[in-house]
């Protein structure tokens, strides 16, 4: 039989990368730590870590037994949160969402679901995806409006992601100008040679490397000003004529002075999505579900509906 309690010692482990930084979280000693994996692997007659001086490395039994305490872990966390959901009259249910799908989406989708459903009590939190998909598969959240790259998505069917994932469309990059830029008044996708010369303002730090290798891609080097986490920040530098923005299109916001154009085949995009777990069970997850297909609703209504001074 597997002790939960070593396999919890072994997720900190692993997801910490070395026993010291383990008993540091853990608030035992690094040799406690190390006893604790010792004594797993003895019971399974399997070594469940790699150890050298550069940390301790999975071994192929280690990830499974992670995958173990992963889901271990989420169920646990699931059943705490729908024992204390026992206490209280009303329905509590969580939404993540990164802030800019946040702005755009959620807030009519929400009032009306709100409207619609009286008794639930309603928490969202603002997280990037790296975190809010970790907090529906551990029963933190019961909903996340997240985003990924190029790629495959978050979770797929009969993955061990505990996920499931209902992609929302694309969300481009686009190249924000001001009004009298030369470039501004062409309605065809611009070339990323033609702006080689411009200083950029890159409105999100993980699409940075995206848009790194699409200009390595056309053979363009970029002059990068600045790279901003704040989507109405980088706007408003370019409307001072610092430079122009590369900004995701759900980040747009209305300025007279400025435009939107597209850029030319690859375009460099994200993909939004929903994430539900697949644990989800009882009145939340029903509400969870409810929300969802009025998100997906409204992202399909929302899909090229950008105010025309930002196409």
């Amino acid at each position: 039989m597997i002790d939960v309690q070593r396999l919890a010692v072994l997720r900190e482990v692993a997801r910490l990368g070395s026993f010291n930084r383990a008993a540091q979280v853990l608030h035992c000693t690094p040799s406690a730590v190390s006893q604790q994996v010792a004594a797993l692997e003895r019971s399974l007659g399997t070594p469940a870590v790699e150890r050298s001086t550069r940390g301790v490395a999975l071994t192929d039994a280690g990830r499974l037994l992670v995958e173990a305490a992963d889901a271990i872990a989420a169920e646990l966390a699931d059943t705490q949160q729908r024992i204390e959901r026992l206490a209280v009259a009303r329905t509590a249910l969580t939404v993540a969402t990164f802030a800019s799908a946040g702005r755009r989406l959620l807030p009519g989708v929400l009032a009306r679901f709100l409207a619609d459903h009286p008794e639930v009590e309603l928490s969202v939190l603002e997280e990037e995806p790296e975190a809010s998909l970790p907090a529906v598969r551990e029963g933190r959240a019961d909903l996340a409006l997240a985003y990924h790259f190029d790629g495959p998505p978050p979770a797929r069917p009969g993955d061990r992601s505990g996920l499931d994932w209902t992609p929302l469309g694309p969300d481009p990059l686009r190249v924000v100008l001001p009004r009298e830029h030369p470039a501004a008044a062409r309605t065809e996708p611009l070339q990323l040679a033609e702006l080689e010369e411009e200083r950029w303002i890159l409105g999100c730090r993980k699409s940075a490397a995206q848009f790194a290798g699409h200009a390595e891609l056309v053979g363009v080097e970029l002059r990068i000003s600045c790279t901003a986490t704040d989507y109405d920040f980088a706007q408003s530098l370019v409307r001072a004529g610092v430079g122009i923005a590369l900004i995701p299109e759900i980040g747009l916001t209305h300025h007279p002075e400025l435009v939107a154009r597209a850029l030319a085949d690859p375009t460099p995009r994200r993909h939004l999505g929903l994430a539900l777990s697949r644990r989800r069970r009882g009145p939340s997850a029903r509400l969870a579900e409810d929300l969802a297909a009025r998100l997906e609703s409204a992202a399909g209504r929302e899909s090229g509906a950008m105010p025309a001074t930002a196409r």
